[in-house]
């Protein structure tokens, strides 16, 4: 079976910011954490699920790229504002959930702050391809 090699162009873009100043292994968890986010709140973003040759089953992960860039604190909270104005979806970590140990209290830790006064180590942001572009202005390419 011949695979079509026509690129796919999405209209929406799923895009994550973490800031520049964290450690790797943080980067990592605090981007998993955050498009998780993004899957669970929009089903249309996953796509299938992936078999192997042999038949071998895996689970559906998403139907287009997630884009994943690097800010300074500013640019990251700047980002959050742009979205909550926009009415975008949006996931948060904030600095408290490195020492929080599960769900529970991640949500418990976030809700103590307000929208203001959280201190942002990352987001993740979907929505329209350009909507997204804009929120996203001032950040980088991770490393």
């Amino acid at each position: 079976m011949k695979q079509e090699q026509t690129p796919v162009r999405f209209d929406t873009k799923i895009a994550v910011v973490v800031r520049d100043d964290l450690e790797t292994w943080q980067r990592l968890n605090v981007t998993a954490f955050l498009v998780s986010g993004i899957g669970t709140a929009h089903e249309e973003v996953i796509g299938e699920p992936y078999e192997d040759a042999d038949d071998v089953q895996y689970s559906a992960m998403f139907r287009q790229p997630v884009v994943v860039l690097e800010a300074s604190k500013e640019v990251l909270s700047t980002a959050h504002a742009k979205a909550l104005k926009r009415g975008m979806t949006l996931s948060v970590y904030t600095s408290e959930l490195f020492s929080t140990g599960d769900d529970r209290a991640n949500r418990a830790a976030v809700r103590t702050v307000a929208t203001d006064g959280l201190d942002l180590v990352g987001v993740a942001v979907y929505g329209p391809r350009n909507a997204v572009d804009r929120v996203v202005k001032g950040a980088t390419m991770h490393p």
